[in-house]
């Protein structure tokens, strides 16, 4: 099955919102990784975890330049943090990684957020699908789920 990087992206979004409802803030940023990662390959995603990127700059070669803490589908980087608050750098972090890996789309979730909703960025790089940018939960899950971001999301 298809999936296009919105909708891999509504479905990492709702389950860490379960996530975050069921085992709250506090936890290690591993614990969530690990989780998180399982609940995905439940719903039938690919995720590698602690994927290890290799790209070139300035003629200098990188095998193991950066980590990407998730990478589910191939096509969405989903780094996870656990603090009380997010600071201005973990978004550029993501920006970084995803502009090095040239995907359009990317997930910063902080667990150590008070409410789901502090924690969890939208960060895009050059992308214009956005035809189907609603951040939808799943289904058999109702819940309201708004994300905070700095790029134009269209929220239910």
């Amino acid at each position: 099955m298809f999936m296009n990087v919105e909708e891999v992206s509504s479905v990492v979004v709702d389950a860490a919102y379960h996530l975050h409802r069921d085992l709250g803030p506090g936890l290690l940023e591993s614990v969530y990784e690990v989780v998180l990662a399982q609940m995905l390959e439940k719903r039938g995603l690919r995720v590698e975890r602690q994927k290890s990127v290799v790209f070139d700059y300035d003629g200098i070669h990188f095998d193991d330049g950066l980590r990407v803490d998730l990478l589910v589908e191939g096509c969405l980087v989903v780094e996870l943090k656990s603090v009380e608050k997010i600071a201005p750098v973990h978004a550029k972090q993501v920006l970084t990684y995803l502009r090095l890996v040239q995907l359009p789309l990317g997930l910063l979730i902080n667990f150590g957020a008070g409410t789901f909703k502090e924690g969890v960025r939208r960060i895009a790089n050059n992308h214009t699908d956005v035809t189907s940018s609603r951040l939808r939960v799943n289904q058999e899950h109702p819940v309201n789920v708004v994300a905070s971001c700095e790029d134009e999301i269209d929220c239910p």
